[in-house]
């Protein structure tokens, strides 16, 4: 049964981590200061940019649910290949972060997202038993993958 509900997540960077940006960006002027204005104009415009665009990729990672399939950045797995999903607050997602962490599972993480989803992978051809998934709205993803739950 091909799920029809849509679910869209980006596992955006927090804030803080953009004034990262702009101290990066104050170093790098002031590293090469010794050169000129023009210099540490040009070290503060670099450096905002490269770290700027680090944190905007690292923060690009996207779960959306689609056409019957789970899409992340690196896998695309069709909703039927689930099983149970459970949602995990901040002490059982770092739970599933560390010690209980199988190395087959499929991992999503950002550790600076709190929450998480873990998924069965119910594929007998497929290795990985299940998908760690951070995400900051683990009841909606949950919803979004019912419909394969209750067929099976």
């Amino acid at each position: 049964m091909a799920s029809t509900q849509s679910y869209e997540e980006r596992l955006s960077a927090p804030r803080s981590w953009w004034l990262i940006v702009a101290l990066t960006g104050i170093a790098a002027a002031l590293i090469v200061t010794p050169y000129g204005v023009l210099a540490a104009l040009g070290g503060l415009a670099i450096g905002v940019a490269l770290s700027a665009a680090a944190v905007s990729s690292y923060g690009s990672a996207r779960i959306r649910v689609v056409s019957g399939s789970l899409v992340t950045p690196t896998a695309r797995i069709p909703l039927t290949a689930l099983g149970k999903a459970e949602p995990l607050d901040a002490e059982e997602a770092r739970a599933w972060r560390t010690h209980k962490a199988d190395t087959r599972a499929y991992m999503l993480l950002r550790a600076y997202v709190s929450t998480a989803v873990r998924v069965e992978v119910t594929d007998p051809e497929d290795p990985t038993p299940y998908l760690y998934l951070s995400t900051r709205q683990p009841e909606r993803l949950i919803k979004a993958l019912q419909p394969t739950q209750q067929a099976q």
